[in-house]
């Protein structure tokens, strides 16, 4: 035996006799401090790149260079993925809700370093996304293997990959509170207190290694100069109203990219359309190069100079109305952006995009009252309480956006606006697109985890796992004497009828034969044909359970045939399903 499957055994055997409760949490220290130093890693080589891309540019000139960025970091991400690591990168946060849904919380080895890679090229070289995505599947692909290595159970792989998950978004914000908040909101939907104590504890080890690395300053520093008063509530609402709506042009604007994209024909098209159009919009707009840190923190100050930095439009700094029709651009072309950083073949995260939006956003609103003499109002107040707005309008996760917010900008005197704010534009974007822009990037994956404990179960289930094959078949021009003889060997009551080539036509039942198969006579003339009957609900083989249990109740039926086309696959029983139903309940719920 080597030395390293040694350490292995050794490891095993340790953690199988450490009470479960105790090995969570110990193992939470651990995932903390290195999903931690994964956050301070992919931050300080996307600075890096970024200054050593950018950091000569003069702000009173338009820099050609930031065409060809990039496109740069794209084809290098695509080189990386298709050539050097020849699997799939999947979208971060998704993939990380996939896998708990569809994967029992497996999550694949090379997703402990491939997004770090991938983003790392696509941010550095400009491409218009975050880095929170990729270090939370970062982090969750650390969680996953090690309890994979460690042998443990379904039900505390599920809970490393969410506590994971939860220590990336900590790290990486610097938002401890936050990332619970985001975990139960969106990763774990039946959270025991089991699970909660190493949740804290992993986020804060994470907060903390940040700390150390890049220092206590919260993300984005915003100073409150002008304190809520009463009279604003009412502009307050009408921008949860504006950022409803962009968040829904942002996700059906996301969705459209893809159907675009989807029509043309090979990687190479897609990278030069995406990469063309993506340097473009930079050159005209540089606040659009990468996460837009800077510009984000201009913003919460209220201040439009950045949009005129490095640009064609930089002698028109002081002209007001020109700004106004800027900051309405980035923010349409931010989400534009941003979509065809993903559709062209960058890797990335969506919540700094969603932050800028949403800075942007209030700040346009704000201006554009003001400015008009339409109003009075505190600009940075309303530039920071957008961010809010956008994150709870584009991934329907309030709770997430109003402690996200006042976290990464120390701004905990504007909760009321922001609850508000996030409130009001959660609940339109939810009416207008019942969809958050995560469960429409799962759309051709299948089902995800929700918190409709019902669907989330059976979506942990599939038609395949449940087909009973022990059901004796039948020709379709055999006759009632070779269906005798078919039933004297069969232990079931239900006999499918098939061809040659399997296809199938329909199910004998012996209840409606039995007065007919003890007459001899009647063997030879009566054909199989003539006793079957085409059952009114069948299953397709990629139906999901939900559908299945669907069909269950409506039919009435304890057995269904599954089909794939019109072959036949056997017959899935309410019992079993049922069952299956059970155990996963029990794994997931119980302490």
């Amino acid at each position: 035996m080597t030395r390293r499957r040694k350490i292995i055994y050794k490891l095993l055997r340790l953690t199988h006799r450490m009470p479960s409760k105790q090995l969570m949490i110990i193992l939470s220290i651990i995932i903390g401090f290195l999903v931690g130093l994964i956050a301070v890693v992919l931050k300080n080589l996307v600075r890096m790149i970024e200054s050593l891309l950018t950091s000569g540019f003069s702000v009173d000139y338009a820099h050609y260079l930031y065409v060809i960025y990039p496109a740069v970091g794209i084809l290098a991400t695509i080189i990386f993925i298709k050539y050097l690591l020849r699997q799939p990168v999947q979208d971060g946060i998704p993939n990380v809700l996939y896998a708990i849904s569809k994967q029992h919380g497996i999550i694949k080895p090379h997703n402990t370093f491939s997004s770090v890679i991938t983003s790392v090229l696509t941010v550095g070289f400009g491409g218009s996304v975050g880095l929170e995505g990729p270090a939370v599947v970062t982090g969750a692909a650390w969680g996953s293997n090690l309890g994979k290595l460690l042998g443990l159970n379904y039900k505390q792989i599920v809970s490393l990959v969410g506590i994971a998950a939860a220590a990336s978004l900590s790290a990486i914000f610097k938002a401890p509170i936050a990332a619970i908040v985001f975990a139960l909101e969106i990763i774990l939907f039946d959270m025991t207190m089991t699970a909660l104590v190493p949740l804290l504890v992993s986020s804060i080890v994470a907060a903390l290694t940040s700390y150390f690395f890049l220092g206590q300053d919260v993300l984005y520093p915003f100073e409150v100069v002008s304190k809520f008063k009463l009279n604003e509530t009412p502009y307050y609402l009408l921008l949860g109203v504006f950022t409803s709506l962009v968040s829904v042009y942002f996700i059906r604007l996301y969705v459209f990219s893809g159907k675009v994209f989807d029509k043309i024909n090979g990687w190479f098209w897609k990278l030069f359309i995406g990469a063309s159009a993506l340097g473009g919009l930079i050159f005209l707009m540089p606040a659009l190069y990468g996460e837009g840190y800077d510009s984000i923190n201009e913003g919460l100050r209220g201040n439009m100079k950045f949009i005129f930095d490095n640009s064609i439009f930089y002698s028109f700094k002081d002209n007001m109305h020109i700004g106004i029709l800027l900051l309405m651009g980035l923010v349409l072309f931010k989400a534009v952006a941003t979509s065809i950083t993903f559709r062209s073949g960058g890797i990335g995260g969506i919540f700094a995009p969603t932050l800028f939006i949403g800075t942007m956003a209030g700040l346009l609103f704000v201006k554009t009252m003001n400015h008009y003499g339409l109003a009075n109002l505190p600009e940075s107040n309303f530039a920071l309480v957008g961010m809010a707005g956008l994150i709870s309008g584009v991934i329907h996760a309030p709770l997430t956006a109003i402690f996200l917010i006042v976290e990464i900008t120390n701004g905990y005197e504007m909760m009321f606006p922001i609850m508000l704010v996030a409130t009001t534009s959660y609940s339109l974007s939810r009416l207008m697109s019942s969809k958050s822009i995560y469960t429409i990037q799962l759309a051709k994956r299948g089902d995800v985890l929700t918190h409709h404990k019902d669907k989330s179960l059976l979506s942990m289930m599939a038609v395949p796992e449940h087909i009973e094959t022990d059901f004796s078949i039948i020709n379709i021009n055999a006759n009632l004497g070779e269906l005798v003889k078919v039933i004297a060997n069969s232990t079931r009551n239900i006999y499918p009828v098939v061809d040659d080539a399997n296809n199938f036509y329909g199910i004998v039942l012996l209840d409606h034969i039995r007065h007919t198969m003890f007459k001899p006579e009647l063997y030879e003339t009566t054909t199989v044909r003539s006793l079957m009957f085409k059952p009114s609900k069948v299953v397709n083989i990629d139906d999901d359970m939900e559908t299945v249990a669907g069909k269950f109740q409506h039919s009435g039926k304890y057995n269904l045939v599954v089909l794939d086309g019109d072959k036949y696959m056997g017959f899935i029983s309410r019992a079993n399903v049922f069952s299956h139903y059970r155990e996963i309940l029990k794994d997931i719920s119980e302490e």
